[in-house]
């Protein structure tokens, strides 16, 4: 996760009434129409979170998913996953594995292995997933409510899963993943490791992955008789093989470039989910704010960074067809790692800096509010860029003042923006590091 600095501490007392009369009270699932009115007819909404392991941002993404889906007819959920993990959900959901299946959500989510596990793998999710599957169990299969991951990581997983599908399907393509396999092969399924080689040594796997693209392309204009969502999962597993190898070759280079390939993909992966729903299909995104919230209005576009939320308005937003929706909170506990791939553990979020968008609504009042933010757009104040606290999979709290703040034009960033005062960490599947009943340091930073 990016960390960003800002030292504007200042908050005008008419900023603060301003937030105050734009905001609603967001006290239970009725508090959203407001919300709902506000996305109308749009086919594209997309919710943020300010970390990935806060139960409340998963809370209130459920309930806006579920009045969507039922009030709304919404297609299907994306969400920042790898696909093959994300696709055994579909697949539980829409009951298409049998009796050989996995035995309820809890089995299907503890299976997410890849760290950080909790995103996917909590008691959250699996309140959701069970819920989709019983608004399934009641639909025809074109109706089914779909669930499937954007993300780009999972170049080994995508492999296997492009294999198995050739091997019953059609063995005329296999020669081509063979040939990806045994390139990849040498690195022992280490993709740092072949990240790594490929910055000294010329040589890649990029043909190989290219070729087992076209491959499996061709096998699914060409096949008959099988799954038609089966085939489109095999032509996904490949390009996230040709876009997570291209990514991670990318990776070791530094800058912006990684970051662009991986927005980019999960933007395209979006379009042919929705393609593949068909011309009425409409969409619900779950992914970090920084992924969600238009790049165009923070310090990203200083880097010549995009994201999914600048390329879907960008390609659909002019026509009232995509609505953006931020989270954050002022203080509570949330579940991340010190480092990469380190234990997971509940830690403690300080209080919102001073000056941050988090404090100023703090200061507003300390209840979870509501913000539509198009009419904020006429407030001179309300487009000051300003900090907003964003929280990675990495979190160290005792470093907060130096860093975690994104500064955003909110009312420009988000079309909406779900505030919540005091905020709990998530319940993950898998063993936790209990740290939250550490007392806080007396120089632990207060954010004022």
């Amino acid at each position: 996760m990016r960390r960003f600095f800002s030292a504007d501490t200042r908050t005008p007392g008419s900023l603060v009434d301003q937030v105050r009369a734009l905001s609603r009270p967001l006290r239970g699932p009725e508090d959203l129409d407001p919300l709902l009115e506000l996305i109308g007819d749009a086919r594209y909404v997309l919710l943020g979170e300010a970390s990935h392991g806060t139960a409340d941002y998963y809370a209130w993404r459920a309930e806006i998913s579920r009045r969507l889906i039922l009030e709304k007819g919404f297609s299907f959920l994306a969400v920042e996953g790898d696909w093959p993990d994300c696709y055994r959900v579909n697949r539980y959901i829409k009951g298409l594995d049998g009796p050989a299946g996995f035995d309820g959500a809890r089995e299907v989510l503890h299976a997410f292995g890849r760290w950080p596990t909790w995103m996917w793998a909590n008691e959250e999710v699996v309140t959701l997933v069970e819920w989709l599957r019983r608004h399934n169990d009641g639909m025809p299969s074109g109706r089914k409510v779909g669930f499937y991951g954007l993300d780009v990581y999972s170049l080994w997983e995508s492999l296997y899963g492009v294999m198995a599908y050739l091997q019953r399907h059609d063995g005329s393509a296999l020669p081509a993943a063979w040939r990806a396999f045994r390139c990849f092969e040498p690195y022992g399924e280490d993709v740092q490791e072949y990240a790594r080689a490929t910055r000294f040594v010329p040589d890649s796997c990029e043909d190989e992955v290219v070729a087992l693209l076209h491959a499996t392309r061709g096998h699914a204009r060409t096949a008959v008789g099988d799954d038609p969502e089966a085939r489109f999962a095999a032509e996904q597993d490949a390009l996230v093989i040709k876009n997570a190898e291209a990514y991670y070759r990318t990776m070791v280079r530094g800058g912006s470039d990684s970051w662009n390939l991986r927005d980019s993909h999960m933007a395209e992966t979006l379009e042919r989910l929705m393609a593949h729903h068909g011309p009425r299909a409409r969409a619900i995104v779950w992914e970090h704010n920084t992924h969600i919230g238009d790049a165009r209005y923070t310090d990203m576009v200083d880097e010549g960074e995009h994201n999914v939320g600048q390329l879907v308005r960008q390609r659909h937003g002019e026509s009232g067809q995509v609505v953006l929706v931020g989270f954050g909170s002022h203080r509570g506990t949330v579940i991340a790692g010190r480092r990469w791939e380190a234990p997971m553990e509940r830690m403690i979020v300080p209080p919102a800096r001073g000056g941050s968008w988090e404090d100023v609504l703090h200061q507003a009042g300390p209840e979870d509010r509501l913000l539509l933010l198009p009419a904020a757009r006429r407030s001179p104040e309300m487009l000051q860029s300003r900090g907003h606290r964003a929280i990675g999979v990495v979190y160290r709290p005792e470093l907060e003042s130096y860093g975690n703040y994104v500064p955003s034009v909110l009312p420009r960033r988000y079309d909406a923006f779900l505030y919540l005062d005091v905020t709990e960490a998530l319940h993950p599947l898998h063993d936790v590091q209990l740290r939250e009943d550490h007392e806080v340091p007396e120089t632990f930073p207060s954010g004022v």
